[in-house]
């Protein structure tokens, strides 16, 4: 299929269409005049950005700060760019540190039909797309890839506040609790 490649993106965020409780994310790159949608889970979002700062304080450990820790880079809070148009759907994500050029390389493989969760043949960070896949592939500095996790965290926190009880998420039209045993206190 193929490999969209974003190096440097004019802009990659994590964002989503829909009210909290149905939403879809997406991951957005665009730049020289190209957007791509890829499509990803709540739970991808999250990690991805978990990773992101793992991965960027363990850069600091083992080599220093990296190249720009001083720059902070703008935090971007706009909405996705429109029309959204489903590029791929995601299944693997991959993040990787490029020492020479001192940027985190996020790559994002669509789902294949068949994947299995224990397959082992997924080609990682490949210069051509796997067989059959489409990839996004983007090359992010340290401050860009540090405000697109915090960006990604505020999106995921973004949707349904937790029941206090038991952390489930809350619906707008109510919330059976199982601390309660499904009890919902009434006006008297």
């Amino acid at each position: 299929m193929s490999v969209f490649e974003y190096d440097p993106p004019d802009r990659f965020v994590a964002g989503t269409v829909g009210q909290p409780g149905d939403r879809t994310f997406f991951l957005q790159a665009t730049g020289g005049g190209r957007v791509t949608n890829a499509v990803v889970e709540k739970a991808q979002v999250s990690a991805l950005a978990e990773r992101i700062e793992e991965l960027l304080e363990e850069v600091r450990q083992r080599f220093g700060e990296p190249l720009e820790s001083g720059e902070a880079a703008e935090q971007d809070d706009g909405p996705l760019e429109q029309p959204i148009e489903e590029d791929f759907r995601v299944g693997t994500l991959a993040l990787a540190w490029d020492a020479e050029s001192a940027r985190v390389i996020i790559e994002a493989q669509e789902i294949e039909e068949t994947e299995a969760e224990d397959e082992e043949d997924v080609e990682v960070f490949a210069e051509d797309a796997p067989e059959g896949r489409d990839v996004l592939r983007v090359h992010l500095t340290a401050a860009s890839a540090r405000a697109f996790a915090g960006r990604a965290m505020k999106v995921v926190a973004a949707g349904r506040p937790n029941c206090p009880l038991c952390g489930q998420p809350l619906d707008p039209a109510g919330h059976i609790c199982p601390r309660q045993n499904g009890y919902k206190p009434g006006g008297v």
